[in-house]
Order: structure tokens, then sequence, then C-alpha cells
């Protein structure tokens, strides 16, 4: 334990930075002097009084849900501190620039914040479309026809990827399918993007990342915020968000959603192959939270809640002229007429109900601000029927979730650790066509995780849990991570450690279901298993006196097991099975932000991937996945943002595509996709208390030509609208205005 003599006092100001720059008093925040366990907490005016060692040791400021701070104090008597908001809690994160997508220089694990003010260089209608210009996450179409949307991590699918909301597990289970819509972009106030392994506190199930979606907080929001967004396709919405300070330690806020996609305007056929562009939806969805906030006990809970309809599939489907009465055909073998009911036209629907509850409660130590205790709770029902053609399908998710966590440190601040113990119970219910499958998932589970700190040098995170699951038996998840500072400017991390997820093959696969293939599940499927490795390597630099940053990422994932979708081994059908020989992914990713002029951010990227799996004993190319791409966005403001520009563009390289048919010698061959660009732009316009934005997606209006295989005949054996590697509707162009009252 080191030991310190303390000399001079030190007296300060604590205060939160505000939804929009002002800031406030924030008491109860923790202050103590790095190494030592000399500390002090923040009164109801946000002051504080420290007495300041005569060794050298920095001075660090913290508080629940807010980034953390590191300063060194020389002969300051009196400082204040402002401190912004951060998904993590009560981590330690210093962020040193102004771009939209920053990046911890304390986080032993490279975490990518995107900020409020990233997410508006796009219309951002939900957290699909919220990764426009962030190269780490790509987003695509699943399918041609259902609208429903997936998300790419380090060359692999969402399911990979553990997504939260204010670290609560949300996408997951039967969301997976539309649950990148349920997230209204009004509502975030950032998202965390972390690529490779993840802590074991937040559980077992990350393989290749975590995004974590912190939301607009009822104490500090705007007292009333309204979007309205509305596009040439049709779509159209409308988003309002309210918070009131109730007193000095209560907070309620309320975050409303409504939009759709009409009857009218919405029925869409550019490609002219008979069916919707895109499906008619109308969504609901609403949050009620409210918040404490005082010096030993914090807590938040609230409720969700979401109704969601969609239609899809041939125009003539809701065509009310359209008639199923028989058809008088002339046959010449018989030499007479035949009556013959005509082919019905091909729909597709889904509806979709869920409700959610959750809380999160802390409890504060003032005297020792190093420890902390937090309770996390949530509760979900959801609820799915959904019809595609002929196919029918119906499920019901319940989960309950819990996870405690305590926090101290062993002797100083050099040696933290946090140990829990977390209940998660997963209930499903599915029926497809003719079958019935019912599962329950009781999962209780203990973690430790240790952090070793040498200050501005080197820190190591290690991690291991586990779980006990009733139906697979113990789960065991050790996981490392290790940052490494060569130079103030320049920071080493490494990542290992392994993931386990249970599939869900239906549900995560919706896309093949807008076909004719026939589902065929060859044994009985088990859990899938992996490990992920990383290498990060972060360098800031100054060139021509602006600010610059580079990113060089190499990740690996092996896979144990995985739960294969073969779509190449009988073009009629889509079998599931469990992996029998190698599947991995190779990932490469560079990345620079500089400032070439002031008020202007540049971003370029570039990413390789190397993706494969065993398909019916042969070692493949993981199908819909480009071995390059690469991305530029740019953005500049005037004086004061009054007017905003941005453009990004995309180059998706060629994908893999499942063949449909054989050859002339009864060989189906490797086919590819051609390479594209997809161009986005958007002009903001800000007054006093309100903006109005202009913006257009694809302005290259790029379109996979014949995304679907024998539209005509929707009902035949060739029918697929599953082989989608492009944009199916071209160029959209859309509009909006935001009212903001403080």
């Amino acid at each position: 334990m080191r030991i310190a003599a303390f000399s001079q006092t030190i007296t300060g100001t604590v205060r939160d930075g505000g939804s929009a720059g002002q800031t406030s008093p924030l008491p109860g925040a923790s202050i103590y002097w790095s190494g030592t366990t000399q500390g002090t907490t923040t009164d109801a005016n946000g002051r504080f009084s420290i007495t300041k060692p005569t060794a050298h040791a920095p001075l660090v400021i913290s508080f629940v849900g807010y980034q953390s701070d590191t300063i060194h104090v020389h002969d300051q008597w009196v400082i204040e501190i402002v401190l912004m908001p951060n998904a993590t809690l009560k981590e330690v994160v210093v962020e040193s620039r102004t771009f939209g997508t920053q990046i911890s220089s304390l986080n032993p694990q490279k975490v990518e914040t995107i900020s409020a003010k990233e997410l508006q260089k796009a219309a951002c209608c939900n957290l699909s479309e919220s990764f426009e210009t962030n190269a780490s996450v790509d987003v695509s179409f699943s399918d041609a026809i259902t609208g429903a949307k997936q998300i790419q991590m380090l060359g692999l699918d969402g399911v990979y990827v553990q997504i939260n909301s204010e670290n609560i597990p949300s996408i997951r289970g039967l969301a997976t399918t539309y649950g990148l819509n349920y997230t209204p972009g009004t509502w975030v106030s950032s998202i965390d993007v972390g690529k490779g392994a993840g802590s074991v506190v937040n559980g077992y199930e990350s393989i290749t990342g975590q995004i974590n979606v912190e939301l607009q907080k009822p104490e500090k929001s705007e007292k009333l915020y309204l979007n309205t967004y509305l596009n040439d396709m049709g779509r159209a919405e409308l988003n309002l968000n309210s918070a009131h300070k109730l007193s000095k330690k209560w907070s309620t806020g309320v975050l409303l959603h409504s939009s759709r996609l009409g009857d009218e305007l919405g029925r869409m056929d550019r490609n002219k192959d008979g069916f919707l562009d895109l499906p008619m939806f109308t969504q609901y969805n609403g949050i009620s939270r409210w918040k404490y906030n005082g010096n030993r006990l914090q807590a938040q809970f609230g409720v969700k809640a979401l109704y969601e309809n969609r239609k899809g599939g041939q125009m003539a489907y809701y065509d009310k002229s359209h008639t199923m009465e028989p058809q008088q055909i002339w046959d010449e073998h018989m030499g007479h007429y035949m009556s013959v009911m005509p082919e019905p036209p091909y729909g597709t629907g889904s509806t979709t109900r869920r409700m959610e509850t959750f809380s999160k409660t802390g409890i504060l130590f003032p005297n020792t601000p190093y420890k902390g205790l937090g309770l996390i709770t949530s509760a979900v029902n959801h609820e799915q029927d959904a019809f595609f053609g002929n196919n029918r399908y119906r499920g019901q998710q319940r989960t309950l979730y819990a996870n405690l966590i305590y926090q101290t440190i062993i002797g100083t601040t050099d040696h933290a650790v946090k140990i829990g113990a977390s209940y998660l119970l997963d209930n499903y219910r599915e029926a497809f066509r003719d079958s019935s499958f019912t599962r329950t998932e009781s999962v209780p589970g203990v973690f430790g995780e240790y952090t070793y700190t040498i200050p501005e040098k080197f820190t190591a995170v290690a991690g291991l849990r586990t779980d006990f699951h009733n139906l697979y038996g113990i789960i065991v998840t050790p996981r490392l991570h290790l940052k490494y500072t060569l130079t103030p400017t320049t920071i080493l991390r490494a990542s290992a450690g392994s993931g386990f997820r249970v599939p869900n093959p239906i549900v995560e696969n919706t896309s093949v279901l807008v076909s004719s293939r026939q589902l065929v599940v060859k044994e009985n499927l088990q859990p899938e298993k992996a490990w992920n490795y990383g290498l990060n390597l972060t360098q800031e630099f100054v060139a021509f006196g602006k600010n610059g940053s580079l990113g060089l990422d190499l990740f690996r994932t092996d896979f144990v097991n995985q739960l294969v979708v073969d779509m190449d081994s009988d073009p009629r059908q889509i079998a599931f099975y469990n992996l029998k020989g190698k599947s991995y992914a190779n990932n490469a990713q560079v990345e620079v932000q500089y400032q070439p002029v002031k008020r202007m951010d540049v971003k370029l990227a570039y990413k390789f991937y190397d993706v494969k799996t065993t398909l019916g004993g042969q070692l493949l190319p993981r199908p819909f996945v480009s071995q390059h791409r690469a991305l530029f966005n740019v953005g500049y403001a005037t004086n004061f943002d009054k007017w905003k520009f941005d453009f990004t563009t995309q180059w998706i390289g060629s994908k893999r595509v499942p063949a449909k048919f054989t050859d002339a010698e009864g060989v189906r061959p490797l086919t590819y996709s051609p390479a594209y660009f997809l161009f986005n732009a958007q002009v903001t316009k800000s007054f006093r208390k309100w903006d109005i934005y202009l913006g257009g997606e694809n302005l290259g209006n790029f379109k996979q030509p014949s995304p679907i295989v024998a539209a005509d005949k929707p009902f035949s054996p060739d029918f697929d609208a599953s082989l989608i590697w492009a944009p199916i509707y071209g160029r959209m162009i859309y509009a909006g205005m935001r009212l903001k009252i403080k």
C-alpha cells in the first residue's frame, strides 16, 4: 500500500455538462487521489474540499453515468471540473478530441463513442440507421420483402454482437429480426461500440463485440424535443421527448415515437417486379422513466411499450379489385373450357407487441468513493405473429434479467475489483407451419473482474464468469484486456476471450422464409462457442497544426461450434446443422480522422475481411460478406453551427452469393456480386430553438437488378427473395424538423 503525506487543501466544484452545453452542480461526485485511499464527495451544491498529498498523484473525479476525468493538480488552489455523460458505469474515460466519434484513451478496451453530433449527420430514424458514418458496423437489408435490417461486425452477423440499452440486454431472442427498428434515433444520446470480447460483467453472449445505447436522460434532457421526418417513399415519423426535474433529487422523462409507411404512398414498385420495394408499416413506441439522484442512493426505473404492424409482398395482394374467382381456360386436348383457380398473390405480414420494465439501483459510499453496489433488473414480454406466403410463424419470449455488481479496491486504486452475480430466464414458445417449439433457459451465474493499473502507463483487466445453464451445463467464460500507453499519444491494446450463445434458428433467419426453400434441421443443434482475439493501435497526431487520429484494428474469431446456415449444398433447401470443420473470421481495419480546417471533420476508413465457413464439407467464403469495404465522410459547420453540411461515401466490394442454379455440367459455381458505391448527404439549418434538415440516401441510385428470383411465380420451387447483396429501392430524399425547448 502506498503511504502519502498531505499538505495544502484544494477546493473546487464539479458540474455536469448538460444536454446542450449548459452546466449545473453535480452533488455526490467522487473525488480521490489516484493510488491512495484519500477521497471525498461533492455536497449538494457540487462543491468539495480535499487535502493534496506532497507526493505526486493525479486527481480522479467520477460520477455514476458520467465520463470520469483525471487531472494533474500543480499550483491550483481552486478548480472546476465539468463531467460529460458516459455509457459505462463508473469507468475512467478521458475524451481528448471533438470528433463526432470519440475513443476512450484510458479504457483498456477500444470503445468508439458515437456522439449526438455524429448521429445528426444523417436522419437517424432508428438504431439500424445510426451507423451510416461508422466504419466498424455494417448495415444491410436481410431480404427483398420484409424490410428487416441486419448488422455485421468483424464480418459476422449481428447475432454475435451483444446489444444493450443502458447496459440492459435488449436486441436478442425474438427481437433479433426487427429489433434494430425499435430504438428511434431521437431517443439516443450516444452509442458505444466495442469490438471483440467484452467485460464478463455484461454476460457471456458477446462474441464479436458489444453495442451499448445510451438514451436521453430525464435529469438533463431538453424540456421538450419534437422531431418530424418525411421521405419520398411515403414514410412519416413523429417523435416527442419530454423531461421534467421535479425536485433536486427527482426527475422524470417520456420518450414517444410514431412512424408509418402508409397504404397509399407506401405502395412503391420502382423495379417493376410486382413486389413492394419496402413493406408498409405502422409503429407506436414509448418509454416512461423516473430517476432519483441522492448522495447515497441513485435509482431509476421505467416501462417501455411497443406495437408494430408490417405488410409486404406483391402489389396485387393489396389490390382490392383482385379476385379469386375461377377463370375459364380453353383446353385444346379436351376440346372445351375448364375452370381454373388463379394462383393467389404473395403476401407477408408481421405484428409485434412488446412490453418491458426495467430498474437500476446504485448504493454509494461517500467516505470510500471507490466502492459501489449496483443492481440492474428487467422483465420483457415479446410476442410476434407473422406469415410469409403460406408459412405461418408465432412466437412468444418472456425474459427476466438481474445483475448485481459490487466494486471496490485492494489497498489502493491501482488494484480494483468487481464481483457479482446474475440471473437470466428465457422462456420461448414458437410455432412454425405445423411444428411447435418450447424451451426454457434458466441461467444463474457469478463473475469477477480484476483491474491492475500503473497510472498513465499500463492497465490489465482479467475477468472470469461461470454460469450454470439448465440445458447445457456449466459455461466458463474468461476474458482479458490489456492497454499499454507507449507515449502520451500512442496506445496499444490487446484482448482475448470466449463467448457462448444459444441460437434461435427460425427467427434469426427469417430472410430465408421469403423463399420456396425447405427448412431442414439435420441434427440436434448445439450452442455456439467461439474465441475472439484482437489488437488495436491508436495514434493521435498533429499535422499542419490540426488534430487527427489513426486507428489500426486486427481481429480474429475462431468458432468451436457454430450453427451453420447452409444455402449452398442444395438450392431448394436451407439446412441447419452443427459446424463440421473450420469457421473463422479475420478482420483488419485502418481508420483516419482529421480536421484539415476549423469546423471540418474528415473520416477515411478501409476494411478487409477474410471470413470462411465449412459448408457441405467444403471451406467457402461466407455469403453476403464483402472482402473489401471503404468509407469516406466529411462534415463542415459554419460559425455557431448555423449551417451544417455532411457527405458520406461507401464503397462495398463484391460479395459471394449462393448460386441458385447449376451450370451446363450440373455444377453450381461460386458467384459474386459486383462492387458498388453509395452516396449520402445532408444539409442542416439551425435557428435558435429549431433545426430543419434536407438529405438524401443512395444518391447514385444504385439498385440490385432483379432482387427476387422468379418474382412472377412466388409459389414456384425457384422463388427466392433472400439473395440480397445491394439496395433494392434506389435513391431516397427526406426532410425533417427538430424543435428544442431547454
